[in-house]
């Protein structure tokens, strides 16, 4: 089973504030362990939403908002991807991890990531042989660096 973690944005975090020497080496600890368990796929911080934009879609037409977006709350500040047999063994994980937002309550959110076999029938014999080729063709990106 795949989840991704995602580590809700603050105050801080959105108003450009680095984190410490010592919670990135927390960090780094932490993401070693998660290596070597197995689990991680990937992971990454991102740049607060002022640098970022969001694109409304009504129908056939686009709007693009640039940010910073008001609702900090409901912002991410950044991500885990990673393969673990259980919710319940991903919850184990973010347990142990470091507050990502030191100095105040923050909070991480599990989702569990759809497979092709969640779809059921609608995804097509001729789909889901589509699906395997792009992930094959973003496996070898991937791999040459």
């Amino acid at each position: 089973m795949r989840f991704m973690i995602i580590v809700k944005a603050s105050q801080d975090s959105e108003a450009g504030a680095l984190p410490s020497t010592e919670l990135l080496a927390a960090m780094g600890k932490y993401n070693e362990e998660l290596v070597k368990a197995g689990i991680m796929l990937a992971g990454e911080g991102l740049q607060p939403s002022s640098k970022g934009a969001r694109v409304r879609f009504s129908g056939s037409k686009r709007t693009v908002i640039d940010g910073p977006f008001a609702e900090t709350k409901e912002l991410i500040a950044g991500f885990w991807l990673w393969q673990v047999r259980s919710k319940e063994e991903a919850i184990e994980w973010v347990k142990r991890a470091p507050n990502p937002m030191p100095g105040t309550e923050s909070e991480i959110e599990i989702r569990q990531v759809f497979e092709a076999e969640d779809f059921g029938e609608q995804l097509t014999p001729e789909l889901r042989e589509r699906n395997e080729q792009l992930r094959s063709t973003l496996e070898a990106r991937q791999q040459k660096g």
